[in-house]
């Protein structure tokens, strides 16, 4: 069942979303080579309880494998879902990190893919496209288009640059829960799909690989990596559907703050 937000909740959403950017934008300060996953984790449990908030992915998935972190770290050929913990990043690894947070009643839920220290110019490209889909799924995000719009301009931006585009993950609804409807794919066909309606919130995030599109989990249950062990990027934001031009709730501008990283764009057009 789709739920349509009230201006006062869209408020309440902006508040949630903005801590995540601002949390991502505090991990971001200490993401170099040399640095644990867990020491990550920690700071943004920190951050989050400190601004009167709490971690939602903390525990997800119910008392039979609960997710034991407040962020999902995923490097190099995880795709998502990451457990941070003693892993030690190294220099050129690409770190997705994906974060949420309820705050008042409602939910913020955005990732941004990072890199330590340097890389190869064709990743940067990987991270540059993938980051550039999630805006162009964004211009389509818009009153009386569908799902599978924002969709077919993810996909058809991502495969044209020689990409694989994730078909086990998707975007979703987000308000008084981190996951509502619809499901909104990273691919499909134009006029496809759930129609969308001013007052829809969703959460749209492109995982995007330099190989095969196909996915598996790991053991823990929780890790899914790319089934090549290509290297995968995703970006994310929250968003509010409207007349003409879609609301983005969460920002990278606090990222772009404090990594000043002229190779990969914070905004697109």
């Amino acid at each position: 069942m789709i739920y349509l937000k009230s201006e006062s909740e869209i408020d309440k959403m902006r508040e949630a979303a903005q801590l995540v950017s601002r949390t991502l934008a505090e991990v971001a300060k200490i993401l170099e080579p040399g640095v644990e996953t867990g020491r990550l984790d920690r700071v943004a449990e920190d951050f989050i309880k400190k601004h009167g908030a709490t971690p939602a992915f903390k525990g997800y998935g119910g008392k039979r494998n609960p997710f034991p972190a407040s962020l999902c770290i995923s490097v190099n050929e995880e795709v998502v879902h990451g457990i941070p913990g003693k892993r030690v990043l190294k220099d050129g690894d690409v770190v997705s990190i994906d974060c949420g947070v309820e705050l008042n009643g409602y939910f913020g839920d955005h990732a941004y893919t990072f890199v330590a220290g340097e890389t190869d110019d064709e990743t940067m490209r990987l991270l540059k496209t993938t980051l550039e889909s999630l805006y162009l799924g964004i211009e389509q995000a818009t009153h009386g288009n569908k799902t599978g719009d924002i969709g077919a301009a993810v996909q058809t931006h991502c495969e044209t640059s020689g990409f694989g585009v994730v078909r086990d993950l998707v975007g979703h609804g987000i308000g008084k829960r981190m996951h509502e409807d619809p499901s909104v794919p990273n691919y499909g066909r134009p006029g496809k799909g759930e129609r969308l309606r001013t007052g829809m919130a969703l959460a749209i995030e492109p995982m995007i690989t330099a190989g095969t599109w196909k996915v598996r989990t790991l053991n823990d249950g929780w890790t899914i990596v790319t089934a090549d062990g290509s290297t995968a990027a995703h970006f994310e934001h929250d968003i509010v559907i409207r007349e003409g031009k879609a609301e983005i709730l969460s920002t990278f501008d606090y990222i772009a703050e404090i990594t000043k990283n002229e190779k990969l764009l914070t905004s697109y057009g």
